[in-house]
């Protein structure tokens, strides 16, 4: 992930054990948010739990210090000289790395699949970021709050088109397991590459060399973080499969489950959780009534190729918004 864009011993300037070792912990904290998703995905935990309160903070503290760190690295490894040929192979391979990602997502949850994660966020904001990087820093932070504060002015229809999804300014978007947008998550990339070039300009960068670069096998997950990134869920996944064998989830109530996973989809949207309460109460009661719900719960019919699925849904959307 970040460690693609960092220098390899062989360049100028001699790597920061410090950061590795920060990647590592950005990693740790990565799987144990991605274990408590997966604990939701087995049902283990209740619809929703991953993606709301704390542990959606959590996720969004995660994912900004990576593109901070790549901001960071960046820098590193292209000041005050931009290294073409090594920045375009790392980011050839980052790119490759999103693509699985996505192929294999749509392929076991095509209802959920990542078409816009952090990996596919790390390498459009680093090709935009290479811009930034011989800039003067103040005017790259300036940038950086203006591509944070965005989304909650521009948000619109008008980019619910699948094409501007990467753009983080659509209204409404299908369901995504990583919905890491350009907007606003560009601005922890700017950050880091501002914060990285105020340091080296008052030849501050030994400070980091002065922090604990705690133990080897930390840093030698920093410094190999794309691996384990691509590495980690399948065998948490695989842990969690052979568990469920032996220690089953417990029964979920139908009404529960499916009230959780409509609150969470709609908050995941941008939406205020009173409209999302109504929204889900009103299509829960449409779809009891018109003998609806076991047939969705069960995977007979499918929402987004059922009419009278989409009509119930947009009906509700109406009454949901125009309740006090």
């Amino acid at each position: 992930m970040a460690d693609m864009i960092e220098p390899r011993s062989g360049s100028q300037r001699p790597r920061l054990l410090s950061l590795d070792a920060a990647r590592g912990l950005a990693l740790i904290a990565m799987a144990t948010y991605h274990f408590s998703w997966d604990l939701e995905f087995f049902g283990y935990l209740a619809p929703g739990t991953s993606t709301q309160g704390f542990l959606r903070i959590y996720a969004r503290l995660i994912a900004s210090s990576f593109l901070f760190l790549a901001g960071f690295s960046l820098v590193l490894a292209h000041y005050p000289k931009i290294r073409f040929a090594p920045f375009l192979r790392r980011l050839g391979v980052i790119v490759a790395a999103a693509a699985v990602i996505s192929v294999a997502t749509y392929w076991f949850t095509p209802d959920s699949w990542i078409f816009f994660g952090i990996l596919h966020a790390i390498a459009v904001s680093s090709l935009i970021g290479l811009a930034f990087v011989r800039l003067p820093p103040l005017l790259t932070l300036g940038v950086a709050a203006i591509a944070i504060v965005l989304p909650a002015l521009l948000r619109s229809p008008s980019f619910d088109a699948p094409w501007f999804w990467f753009l983080g300014l659509s209204e409404t978007l299908p369901r995504s397991n990583d919905y890491v947008p350009l907007l606003p998550w560009i601005g922890a990339l700017l950050a880091g590459i501002a914060v990285a070039r105020l340091m080296m300009d008052r030849q501050k960068l030994d400070v980091l060399d002065r922090l604990p670069a705690g133990p080897r096998w930390l840093r030698w997950g920093g410094r190999h973080s794309l691996t384990v990134y691509l590495l980690h869920q399948p065998i948490l996944i695989a842990g969690l499969y052979l568990a469920n064998f032996v220690v089953p989830p417990p029964a979920v109530d139908p009404v529960a489950q499916y009230t959780g996973s409509c609150e969470a989809s709609c908050l995941e949207q941008g939406n205020e959780a009173g409209l999302c309460q109504r929204f889900c109460a009103c299509t829960l009661e449409r779809l009891q009534a018109e003998n609806l719900f076991e047939p969705l719960q069960s995977g007979a019919i499918l929402p987004d190729q059922d009419q009278r699925i989409q009509t119930l849904a947009d009906d509700c959307t109406i009454r949901s918004q125009s309740a006090p």
